[in-house]
Formats: structure tokens, sequence, C-alpha cells
């Protein structure tokens, strides 16, 4: 296949191939500058943000407005279904639910937020739609995704998301939402770029974010020669196979009694009274405490991974599996997918290697120094002797040393290429949104390109 000459300034997305690893954030697009190729990468940055009693008001209007519009649209792409297996074009519900809406008397306070607001709730209702059938048909990898199903007035967790066209930011550091007005933000860092769209959502503990969508160049880190295998448990949160041992922090065990007062409190209150709203939010607040203290957690613990290593590889665990056993709360707390994730994430904008090995390697049965297979051993056998060689293995250690070669046998022998020479599968990268980018620019593969595969 011929290689697509590129005009300076001409933005392409990069595809990766199936087999590739690396994965990112929202997904990579870049430009052609003196015949080299800049990748670059959209991200979100979210910020506490403290509007008024009024703007809250606003915000409760627009969130609801939101939800009734999304739901309109989905009950007539139903009906419209069954009556003759038809489907309704974007631009015709949108006049339907909004446009003629606002005309009528029950829908006539629609007029009262912003039609960016309402019109981004249709672009999630594509989305949605996108989602199943790219899952029905197998284009889309994970879990079976469903059908959209109708928002609830009693969500705890609202969002409304903003264009180009329904917000600015203000020079004394404010941001301007479409009939809503200034809100304060707090802001902990600078924008690296001008934002493409803002996503305004209220958490069930009532507090307010807003999260910003830019568009970032590649921090890549300068390149170190250590390699690192990690095996993820409960004890220990990971094993390294450099011997280092990373604990498992538990924040939802260490803040179980706060959690249970708050909810006996909670289970006392009448149903519908203020009393019940009120120790709702303080154990809403508790699980916020929690989760925020996970995530900054796994934050920090994999840009050091990632800034210390080149390579790190993972085993692929069942995580949803191991959600179901008796040890439940103790794999949610660990949040394991989590931390996969970030790493990631981290790792495909610093150039760095993730490897996953598959979850049916036998690492705790298989002899690092001589790898002999010594069959399967109960949970509470942590140091064992191989019958191959003699060699008395820590399991933990041993199987991030047995993660480690695997991954970098399989980073050796596939290093992400198509398997048939001449034979290109492109895979696109997943946006976070839709209908806030530019228009939709020529699409190439990373080998097309020029560019390694991530």
């Amino acid at each position: 296949m011929d290689t697509p000459a590129f005009r300076p300034g001409e933005e392409v997305k990069v595809l990766r191939s199936r087999a590739g690893k690396a994965v990112s954030p929202v997904g990579w697009t870049g430009v052609v500058s003196g015949g080299r190729y800049v990748a670059r990468v959209h991200l979100r940055y979210s910020f506490r943000i403290e509007p008024t009693p009024g703007q809250r008001i606003a915000l409760a209007r627009t969130f609801g407005c939101a939800r009734v519009v999304f739901n309109d649209a989905l009950a007539a792409r139903k009906a419209a279904y069954q009556a003759d297996r038809s489907r309704i074009a974007t631009g015709a519900l949108a006049k339907r639910v909004i446009t003629d809406a606002k005309k009528t008397a029950e829908r006539a306070w629609l007029a009262e937020v912003s039609v960016d607001a309402l019109q981004s709730s249709l672009r999630d209702l594509d989305t949605a739609y996108a989602n199943f059938f790219a899952s029905v048909s197998g284009k889309r990898p994970g879990r079976r995704m469903g059908l959209p199903t109708f928002k609830s007035k009693r969500d705890s967790r609202r969002a409304v998301r903003f264009s180009r066209n329904g917000f600015r930011l203000r020079d004394n550091g404010r941001l301007n939402l479409a009939k809503i007005g200034d809100v304060r933000v707090r802001w902990s860092r600078e924008l690296p770029s001008p934002p493409s769209s803002v996503t305004v959502l209220k958490d069930p503990s009532g507090r307010y974010f807003a999260s910003f969508v830019v568009q970032v160049e590649p921090e890549p880190l300068a390149p170190v020669g250590a390699e690192v295998g990690i095996d993820l448990g409960l004890t220990h949160y990971a094993v390294l196979s450099d011997g280092r041992v990373i604990d498992n922090p538990r924040f939802l065990r260490r803040a179980e009694r706060r959690l249970r007062k708050a909810q006996q409190v909670l289970s006392r209150k009448v149903k519908g009274s203020r009393n019940r709203a009120k120790a709702r939010l303080k154990v809403a607040r508790a699980h916020a405490r929690v989760a925020d203290a996970r995530r900054n957690w796994c934050h920090q613990s994999a840009s050091r991974l990632v800034r210390d290593n080149q390579a790190v590889y993972l085993e692929d665990l069942a995580v949803s599996g191991l959600a179901r056993t008796r040890l439940a709360k103790s794999v949610h707390d660990a949040a394991w997918g989590m931390f996969r994730r970030v790493l990631e994430e981290k790792a495909a904008r610093c150039g760095r290697h993730v490897g996953i090995v598959s979850r049916w390697l036998p690492s705790s049965q298989t002899c690092s120094v001589c790898w002999v297979v010594d069959g399967k051993k109960p949970l509470h056998v942590r140091i064992w002797r191989c019958e191959g060689c003699g060699t008395e293995h820590d399991r933990d250690l041993n199987a991030s040393r047995v993660i480690l070669a695997a991954g970098q046998a399989e980073r050796l022998n596939a290093p992400g290429g198509p398997v048939s020479p001449g034979v290109e599968i492109p895979h696109r990268a997943r946006l976070v949104e839709r209908g806030t980018h530019p228009k939709a620019q020529p699409v190439t593969t990373g080998s097309q390109a020029g560019i390694p595969a991530l």
C-alpha cells in the first residue's frame, strides 16, 4: 500500500493495530509540520467549581432539561423502530424534541436553558447507539454494550456538556456558562491549551466539577534500561520483579467504621424527610473521601512506576469474576482495573510500554529459574521449593519474575505489526465526545504515517 503524502498543517488521526497494547485516554491525533509527524492527545482536566445559590438552581434546571430531551429523543427512536423499523435522523430528531417542543405548553421551559446543552444530550444518545451497534457487530472490544436506557431524575450524579458555543473562559479566571453566568473555578494549574468542551457535573456528595477537554503534546521521558514485572494481590498490593513491595493501602477498610456509623444513622431516618437527605449527603461524602484517596494513590503509584521503568508488565486479571467471590469487598477496594487503566494512559503519554500477560499463564506454578511447571498450590502456601532445580521461591516474587519474562518474550515476538506481510488491521482510536471537535480529518494508520505502533 502506498504511503499517502501529507501537507504541512494537515491533521491526521493515528490508528493502531489490534495487536497493540498501549491505549490513550481519549485518542491520538497529530499534525504534520515540516515533513515531521507530531502526535497529540486529548486529555481531561477537572477542577472544582463553586456556583452561587442562584447558579445552582440554573444548573439543576439545565440538568433536568438535558435529561428530558435525552428521554424524549430515546422514546421517539424506540417508537419509530417499533412502528416500521426506521431510524430518525439526528437533525429531524433535534427539531422535534428541541425546536418544536419549545413551542408547546408542556415543554416551553426548555427555552430557559442553553440549547447547546440540549444538543449535547442528543449527541450522547447518538454515541450510545453507535457503541451498542459497534459492540454487537464485534467492532468494539470489551464487554458487550446494551441499548441506551432512560435517565432517572433521582440519579445522584448529574452531568451536562457545553461545546465551544456554550462556554468561555474570562480573563478573571471565571467560567462563563450560557444562561448560567460566571462560575468561580478553583484553578490548581493552568490549562495547556484552549479547551474544546467542558462537562459540568454534580457528584452524589453535592460537589460541582468542571471537566475540560484539551489537546496536549506527549511528554516522552528519557529512556531507561529498567523493566519490571508486577504481580498484583491483596495481602501486598503489588510485588515487583526487582524485589520491591507495594503495600495495600486498603482505603475502604480503614474508613469502614466511619461509613458504618453514617449508614446506620441514614437507615433510621424517615424516607422522604429532610433529615434523611442530610444523612444521605454525609454517607456520600464519606464514600467520596475514600474514592478520592484511592484515585490519588493510583495516579501517584502509576507515575512512579512509569518514571522509573521503560516497560511494565502486568497480568490480565479477571477482576469482574473475582468481584463475585467472597473477596468481593477487598477486590473492589484494591481497584486493579483503575490502576491498570491509569498506568496504560500515563505510559502512552510518556513513551513507555505496558505489556499485559495472559491470565492463563501459570505464573504461580512456574519456576523462574528452570521454568519447570510445579503444579497448583493452595493460597496459604507462600514459599515453595522447585522440584526441578531445588530453588526456594517466594510465591509472589517468583510470579512477578515469570510475568516479566513472559511479557518480554511476547513483546519481542509480536512488536505490534500485522501477522501477515502486506496486511493491515486498522483500529480507530475512540474519542471521549462527539460533535465538539473540528470537522473530520483524513485518517491513516500509524504505519502509513511513518511512526511506530503504540
